[in-house]
């Protein structure tokens, strides 16, 4: 992988350990020589990570509707920065510009990215890895609710494979190189294998 998007709030959080992961992944992928594709902002998480990927050499890339410009506060220090006029422009910009996901703790914003880039990859848009930072079980919720998805057959056994799940960063960078997308029943009858 040569590029991976992470998802993440504009906000800090009040677990610390929230930015301590968010510092150490953009330490890690700059170590890794892979570029960071993410929201565009210098605040909260999506500041703390574009901030310790550039400060140990990593190369940022921004992406941010106009009208967020004054709300989240550009990072215009960002190696590349791409202004769309919408959230959906920005979420294709920003999958255009990456072969792997990431999602850290965040609010609504981080949640809908994650679910919408989970739904392109089970429709076989997207084969690229997709993984869930679980810092201090913040997502352990969340992975219950796709386990009942599942258990009450909304959710099919072979589309859990689609998101990786782990808790420390070395740990997901491995799961997401290894990664093979699975094929789907979806993809299938689309003929998209």
């Amino acid at each position: 992988m040569k590029s991976i998007c992470v998802f993440c709030g504009s906000s800090k959080g009040k677990d610390e350990a929230f930015s301590t992961l968010a510092n150490e992944l953009g330490k890690r992928l700059a170590e890794m020589n892979i570029s960071l594709v993410y929201g565009g902002a210098k605040i909260g998480l999506m500041g703390t990570v574009a901030k310790s990927c550039q400060e140990n050499g990593g190369k940022v890339i921004g992406v941010i509707p106009a009208f967020l410009d004054k709300i989240e506060i550009t990072n215009t220090e960002a190696d590349e920065l791409y202004q769309t006029t919408s959230m959906h422009e920005r979420k294709m910009k920003m999958s255009e510009l990456s072969e792997g996901f990431i999602a850290l703790p965040g609010g609504f914003g981080t949640l809908e990215e994650l679910a919408e880039i989970l739904t392109w990859s089970q429709l076989g848009l997207i084969k690229a890895p997709i993984g869930i930072l679980n810092v201090n079980g913040y997502y352990d919720h969340l992975i219950q609710l796709f386990e009942h998805m599942k258990a009450n057959e909304l959710l099919k056994p072979e589309n859990m494979n689609l998101v990786l799940v782990d808790s420390s960063v070395d740990g997901l960078l491995t799961k997401m190189e290894s990664f093979t997308p699975p094929k789907t029943s979806f993809m299938e009858k689309l003929d998209l294998t």
